[in-house]
C-alpha cells in the first residue's frame, strides 16, 4: 500500500522482510554445503567452505541491506510527489484519482466521492512535506535485514563445526535446512493467510529447487 505520509509500520521489518532474508540466508549456504565432497574432504576443504559460506552471506547481508535503505528512500519520495501532485490538482476530480490510486484497491472501489473529497480536504491542511529522508528505523532495519541473512548461515554450518564425519555433518545440516525451510513456508502461510502446512511443505520444495538452480548455474 502506497500511503501520502512518509510513516511506515511501526514494525522496522515487517514479517515478510524477516522470511525472505532467512530464506536466501539459508539458499546461499546450502548451496555450499551441498557441493562439498563429503567422501573426500578433509579439514581444509571443510573450513573453506564454513569461510566461504559465512563470507558470502555476510556480503550479501551488507547488500540487502544498502538496497534496504534505497527503497526506504525512494518510497518516501515518491509518496511525497503523490501527497504534492494530490494539494496541486486543480481538478477535484483528478485529485480522487489521485488519492484512490493510493489506496487498495478493493477500498478504493467502496468508497464514495464525498469521502474522497473529505480526504482531499485534509491533506490540503497538511504542511508542506520536507525532501525524503532516512530514519534511525531504517538504519536498524538494514541492520537487521544484514544480521538475518548473516546468522541464518549458522543452522547450517554448524554440524560441520561440531561432528568430525563430513557425511554425517551434512545429512544433519541439511536436516536442519529442511526443518528451517518448513518452519519459514509455515510462517508465510500464517502471515498470507493461506494454509500453513501446505505453504511449508511447497517452501521445502521451492527451496530445493532453488539451491539446485543456485549450483546449476555456478552459484
Amino acid at each position: 500500500m502506497v500511503q501520502f505520509s512518509s510513516r511506515l509500520s511501526d514494525r522496522v521489518l515487517d514479517p515478510m522482510d524477516r522470511i525472505s532474508e532467512v530464506l536466501f540466508g539459508l539458499i546461499m549456504a546450502l548451496t555450499f554445503t551441498c557441493t562439498l565432497g563429503v567422501v573426500t574432504a578433509g579439514h581444509a576443504e571443510v573450513r573453506t567452505m564454513l569461510f566461504g559460506a559465512l563470507g558470502c552471506n555476510l556480503a550479501w547481508g551488507i547488500i540487502d541491506g544498502a538496497v534496504f535503505l534505497m527503497a526506504r528512500f525512494n518510497e518516501r519520495g515518491r509518496n511525497i510527489m503523490q501527497l504534492r501532485a494530490a494539494r496541486r490538482a486543480k481538478d477535484p476530480g483528478a485529485a480522487h484519482g489521485l488519492i484512490a490510486d493510493a489506496l487498495p484497491p478493493l477500498l478504493a472501489s467502496v468508497l464514495p466521492r464525498e469521502q474522497l473529497e473529505v480526504m482531499r480536504q485534509g491533506l490540503l491542511q497538511l504542511p508542506e512535506p520536507e525532501g525524503p529522508r532516512l530514519t534511525r528505523r531504517d538504519w536498524l532495519g538494514s541492520i537487521g535485514i544484514c544480521l538475518l541473512s548473516f546468522f541464518s548461515t549458522f543452522p547450517i554450518v554448524i554440524p560441520f563445526m561440531l561432528i568430525g564425519d563430513a557425511r554425517l555433518a551434512l545429512r544433519v545440516s541439511n536436516a536442519v535446512a529442511i526443518a528451517m525451510l518448513l518452519a519459514c513456508g509455515y510462517l508465510l502461510g500464517q502471515y498470507a493467510g493461506y494454509r500453513p502446512w501446505t505453504m511449508g511443505l511447497a517452501m521445502v520444495a521451492v527451496g530445493g529447487a532453488l539451491v539446485g538452480v543456485a549450483i546449476a548455474l555456478g552459484g
